[in-house]
């Protein structure tokens, strides 16, 4: 038996560092062979034609195929005996189900030493890290996905393309149609063969038949399991065809807060593994995520639905013909993601012409919108029994004072009510109330611009309100525009902090003189954004009445609503 030297086997004299040079050290073999079988790496040894010579206890436990005298270049381990005929210095391989990882170190007088580590849990723990990875990855990207979508069609699509093939061959989320739909079960389905998403709807029959899905899709708390080899001959109905009998199947409930949202059904082909514990929870994690996204979605439609209906309920109407007059008016919320704001115009045919209003009620936004919807709709009904322009805003005036929570709201608006009639000559005449609003601006075909004082005091504000009415007289060609501080009130030009202001508003005006209404709309709308220049607005809405204009820009009636 030889002793030891840095993993090796020595039969000669060897040095110490702490000794004098030339002065040897005693041999002795049984020390040696315990601290080579005391270390946690197996040793094999050989000489110099490749034959073993020694192997200490962990490689008898880890090679148990190697002995001395075993030719290590035909031994039983292929991973091994390939290394020794190729010359390499290191192998890696399965081994009786342990992984081994070896490497060569040359030794004295052509031996050489085989250093082999049981690696096992090492590759384990990196396996079960990149699993982890790859798992928080999905999530990520599913969460990404899922979280950028609020219609729910495209949240359909991405509950069923996201989890393929990562997690199953085939993903099939059925779900309950929205209504007016039939209330039967609907599915979208996802394989690794579809070019896309394909929809279908099933009968409450084929549900019952696959075991936990009526269970899914009632919400109900339990954990999703897999059924190995199940009886799911319906579930063939939502597969692709060809597709094969499913291997392994797991259900899991898209629950939410609101409710069950759906179920998540994912098919594995029969040549593929089961789902295994943490496949499990991460299927169930991701379902919970599409139940979420897919309520959010479905909430945010029927939100979206209601602020479309109450939107168009309170946009500014498009106006309709008055014979022997041409009308235009124009509007612009203030803020980007709603087309509703505190500014409005609206025109009510009569008798003898028309009545028209142009208001700025109080604040900004939904709450200015719903005072804006109120007032219009009081002017609907109050101009049944009154088309007096003044007399008309007095009834306004206490009807919104006698609203519920009128003391409560502390909200106003600025009022023009404006009747038209017209006259033997082709012109109009011009009955206006003011309850605290810009006056309105009469342009002569000339070029002159003539305000027309009305004054007064703003609307839904006092009980003894007191408004003031005056009269305008149209020649044909002539303008009458009325509105909303919006437009003088507009901050920009070369400071950003500048009003756009009467005297340019009436400039403007006086160089579009001539123009049909729906063209000076267009241009004061162009001129304000100009000076603007992107910045954030207030409200605006204007109106445009001409008398006996030539029908060139869409007639009387034309509306134009500037986005």
């Amino acid at each position: 038996m030889t002793s030891a030297r840095r993993g090796g086997v020595a039969g000669e004299e060897q040095t110490s560092p702490g000794r004098p040079a030339g002065t040897a050290e005693p041999a002795d073999d049984r020390l040696a062979r315990e601290l080579l079988d005391g270390l946690a790496e197996a040793v094999v040894t050989t000489d110099g034609a490749g034959v073993v010579t020694l192997v200490n206890a962990m490689a008898a436990e880890l090679l148990p195929e190697l002995s001395p005298g075993v030719d290590l270049a035909g031994c039983p381990v292929p991973a091994l005996a390939g290394a020794v005929r190729d010359g390499a210095g290191t192998f890696d391989t399965e081994h009786h189900g342990r992984r081994l990882r070896g490497v060569r170190r040359g030794l004295a007088g052509g031996h050489c030493a085989w250093y082999v580590r049981d690696a096992t849990e090492e590759q384990a723990r990196t396996e079960a890290l990149a699993a982890e990875r790859s798992r928080t990855a999905f999530l990520a990207r599913a969460g990404s996905r899922l979280g950028l979508s609020l219609h729910r069609d495209q949240t359909l699509h991405a509950a069923v393309t996201l989890p393929v093939p990562y997690l199953a061959d085939a993903a099939v989320v059925v779900h309950r149609p929205i209504p007016p739909a039939e209330d039967k079960p609907h599915w979208i389905r996802y394989a690794t063969d579809d070019p896309g998403p394909v929809t279908g709807v099933a009968g409450w029959r084929a549900a019952e038949s696959v075991p936990g899905l009526i269970e899914a899709l009632a919400g109900e708390p339990t954990e999703p399991n897999p059924w190995l080899d199940a009886e799911l001959a319906d579930l063939a109905e939502v597969l692709p065809a060809g597709f094969g009998r499913p291997g392994t199947v797991l259900i899991s409930p898209m629950r939410s807060a609101g409710g069950p949202a759906g179920a998540l059904v994912l098919v594995r082909r029969p040549e593929r593994a089961g789902f295994d514990l943490r496949e499990t929870e991460l299927a169930r994690e991701f379902a919970a995520r599409a139940g979420a996204a897919l309520a959010a979605a479905e909430l945010y439609g029927e939100q979206a639905h209601l602020a479309r209906v109450l939107q168009n309920s309170l946009l500014p109407p498009d106006l309709p013909p008055l014979p022997g007059m041409t009308l235009a008016g124009g509007y612009r919320a203030a803020g980007d993601g709603l087309r509703i704001g505190g500014d409005f115009y609206d025109l009510f045919p009569t008798a003898d012409g028309g009545l028209f209003a142009v208001g700025d009620v109080c604040g900004k936004g939904v709450g200015a919108a719903v005072l804006t919807g109120r007032v219009r709709q009081s002017l609907q009904t109050l101009r049944l029994v009154e088309q007096r322009p003044r007399e008309l805003m007095v009834l306004l005036n206490r009807a919104l004072l006698d609203a519920p929570d009128a003391a409560r709201r502390a909200q106003f608006t600025t009022l023009l009510l404006g009747a038209l009639g017209r006259e033997p000559d082709g012109g109009l005449l011009v009955r206006v109330a003011g309850g605290g609003h810009s006056d309105p601006l009469v342009v002569r075909i000339d070029g002159r611009v003539e305000p027309v004082t009305v004054g007064g005091m703003p609307v839904g504000a006092l009980t003894a309100a007191r408004f003031v009415e005056a009269e305008a007289r149209l020649a044909p060609g002539d303008l009458l525009v009325a509105y909303t501080d919006g437009v003088t009130e507009a901050r920009g030009g070369p400071t950003g902090l500048e009003m756009f202001g009467d005297t340019r508003l009436r400039q403007a005006l006086a160089a579009g003189a001539g123009l049909p209404p729906a063209a000076l709309i267009d241009r004061l709308l162009a001129l304000v954004d100009e000076w603007l220049d992107g910045q954030v607005h207030d409200d605006i809405a204007m109106l445009v009445v001409a008398a006996g204009w030539p029908d060139r820009s869409g007639g009387a009636g034309h509306r134009r609503l500037a986005r």
